[in-house]
């Protein structure tokens, strides 16, 4: 019997989904202990009622737990999946947008990579690495499917601080497959590729349809004038890069410094980026959590579409051996080899995956195309400062990763990145913790 403790439960739209992919499968439906664990109580127990409302509309009788004890729920367990955003909508997130416009710096997502992405890590990191300390006393052996944003930089700290397994779980990969044989006009299932690069920033190095290459294919939408407004962006990557893009032109936007500038508001409406777009999402998924609160009291089932998460199908690998391939965030570094040759040996990259009843195998990629690898290198110098800053409690390494940052240097000089990183460290106070101030840039 596995047992697999949800770590931010409270997360109640996202644990719907991965409950219910679980549950769908006979082999887990009736056997699988479900331990849902939260700090917030009220949402914990919204997350239990409906986790309790899906087992029932799926028939399945899987044993399901609910506590505010962390240690409690991953006590035994198999499987420990990561959902939560530490700070929250509010303060944080807020934080993380309003304080950098006041220096005239715009974002669109902010939680992965920008100055926004990078306080997301240092107030993350410290709160995972817990997790995983926990891991090591009440389930050594279990398997962290971790979902967290800022996902490389994360899965790069745990695999830096700590014994336990993990993998990175995105669902850019997916979702990017099926957008584009919708553009195509071919079912996604006739769609074949082979991905890698670094989370957000993985390409479509083969995109095929039973042996034809679809790349020709895809030049025709641009050629065509079919280009969706919502991806404007990746699809100029594409002419001028010559592969295809896993995430999203509104998360693209900000990790490069072609696209979102101050002074050019016509590159904003040419490449239709939308501006402060993740607190609209937020708003979004706080209205959907109010709605799945306000059902508390209705005893009937609840019924889940199949999602695209790869995280069940990961789990039923491991404990059927029934072998699933997915794209997974691993350490580069992987049986004294690179999976990704012109990577760095300890940053965090995405690549093709097998999980089975050995566990999750990355596959190696071998080199990627040197302009593919420059431009992920721009995103990977930001990960390992943020990182190195987290796991030393110094402050300087902030400094740089802001610097070096290739949406925030195309806006700012370097003495206004320094004074946007003193006022947002400020600004978030004991949601991070204190970086060593001996090592302030002197300015």
């Amino acid at each position: 019997m596995a047992k697999i403790a949800f770590i931010g439960a409270g997360s109640a739209v996202f644990t719907r989904n991965l409950v219910g992919d679980v549950l769908r499968f006979p082999e887990l439906a009736d056997t699988t202990t479900l331990a849902l664990m939260d700090i917030d109580a009220e949402r914990l127990r919204t997350a239990e009622v409906v986790t309790q409302r899906l087992a029932r509309g799926l028939g399945a009788t899987a044993p399901i737990e609910a506590t505010v004890d962390r240690r409690e729920a991953l006590d035994g367990a198999d499987y420990v999946v990561t959902s939560f955003q530490v700070g929250g909508y509010r303060p944080a997130t807020v934080t993380d947008f309003e304080v950098p416009k006041r220096f005239g710096l715009r974002q669109t997502i902010a939680d992965t990579l920008g100055v926004g992405g990078i306080m997301r890590g240092l107030r993350t990191i410290p709160v995972l690495l817990d997790v995983c300390r926990d891991m090591e006393e009440c389930c050594p052996d279990a398997l962290l499917l971790q979902y967290v944003n800022p996902m490389a930089m994360l899965c790069w700290a745990v695999a830096e601080a700590s014994s336990i397994r993990t993998v990175g779980l995105c669902h850019s990969v997916q979702h990017t497959a099926g957008e584009l044989a919708h553009d195509l006009g071919i079912p996604k299932g006739e769609v074949d590729y082979h991905v890698a690069g670094i989370n957000h920033m993985a390409f479509f190095l083969a995109l095929e349809r039973a042996g034809e290459d679809l790349y020709p294919a895809l030049e025709r939408v641009i050629e065509e004038g079919r280009v969706p407004a919502t991806n404007r962006v990746r699809y100029a990557v594409l002419r001028h890069f010559g592969r295809f893009v896993t995430e999203s032109s509104e998360h693209f936007a900000e990790y490069v410094p072609w696209f979102i500038k101050a002074a050019r508001p016509d590159l904003i409406e040419r490449f239709n980026i939308p501006l402060d777009e993740y607190p609209r999402r937020c708003e979004r998924q706080i209205a959907e959590w109010e709605g799945l609160r306000s059902e508390l009291e209705s005893e009937a089932p609840l019924e889940a579409e199949r999602s695209d998460e790869y995280g069940a199908d990961i789990i039923h690998a491991c404990e059927t051996g029934q072998p699933f391939t997915f794209n997974g965030n691993m350490p580069n570094a992987y049986r004294g080899a690179r999976l990704i040759d012109n990577l760095p040996a300890d940053c965090c990259v995405e690549v093709p995956c097998i999980a089975s009843e050995r566990g999750i195998e990355p596959q190696p990629v071998g080199t990627l195309p040197r302009h593919l690898a420059a431009l992920m290198q721009t995103n990977v110098n930001v990960q390992g400062l943020t990182v190195e800053a987290a796991l030393t409690g110094r402050r300087e390494p902030v400094y740089h990763a802001a610097m070096l940052d290739p949406h925030t240097a195309g806006e700012l000089p370097l003495d206004e990145i320094a004074r946007l990183v003193d006022e947002l460290l400020e600004a978030h106070g004991d949601l991070i913790p204190p970086l060593d101030r001996e090592a302030v840039l002197e300015r």
